[in-house]
């Protein structure tokens, strides 16, 4: 069994419990339950195939990232997620730390979005520890990247979405997922080998 097959079991034995890092000493009574919400509340404005539209964000760690910087570098995995300090949210992110080598495997660096403000951002990813990615805000003008990518929900929320750019600027694989549940690993696995037979 090679090492990526392995870290997919492990990502799949966590995604069964989906309480497993929100429901650690470092979270306990500072996640807001939201309950279940409605699966996808948006409209779709992009396709597989199209060019990924450009952004610049604020990121927790200090300075920006522009997308365009890994034009010709890196294949880009967008990790949008819904809001901070929420339980699923709070087990999606965590767990791409346990796959950080299959992201390397694929020449593919993950940049994480949300709507949530840096200070709100720094104190809930610092709960997490480290994150080998990037984590960037989207909160002013509130939403606009979720918004481009048709990903932003009538609450202002973004969707639980994985947008896989490939290092060309191109949309190749696009999941707006259930919002009540984390994107499937292997789904992503399979679009990073496309990327890189």
């Amino acid at each position: 069994m090679n090492k990526i097959s392995l870290l997919v079991i492990c990502m799949g034995v966590l995604c069964l419990n989906q309480s497993a890092f929100a429901a650690s000493e470092a979270y306990q009574g500072n996640l807001f339950e939201v309950g279940a919400l409605k699966p996808i509340d948006s409209v779709p404005k992009l396709k597989v195939g199209d060019t990924a539209p450009d952004f610049e964000l604020p990121a927790v760690a200090g300075g920006t990232v522009k997308l365009r910087d890994y034009r010709d570098r890196k294949n880009v995995v967008i990790s949008f997620v819904p809001a901070a300090w929420t339980p699923v949210c709070s087990d999606q992110w965590p767990g791409y730390n346990i796959v950080e080598d299959l992201f390397s495997a694929h020449n593919a660096i993950l940049l994480g979005i949300s709507v949530d403000n840096i200070p709100t951002l720094y104190a809930w990813t610092g709960k997490m520890g480290r994150l080998w990615f990037p984590v960037l805000s989207d909160f002013w003008p509130h939403g606009a990247v979720a918004d481009r990518y048709g990903v932003l929900r009538s609450n202002g929320t973004a969707e639980r979405a994985i947008f896989i750019i490939d290092a060309k600027g191109i949309i190749r694989y696009i999941n707006v997922n259930d919002i009540n549940r984390r994107p499937p690993l292997d789904e992503i696995v399979a679009a990073l080998k496309k990327l890189n037979p």
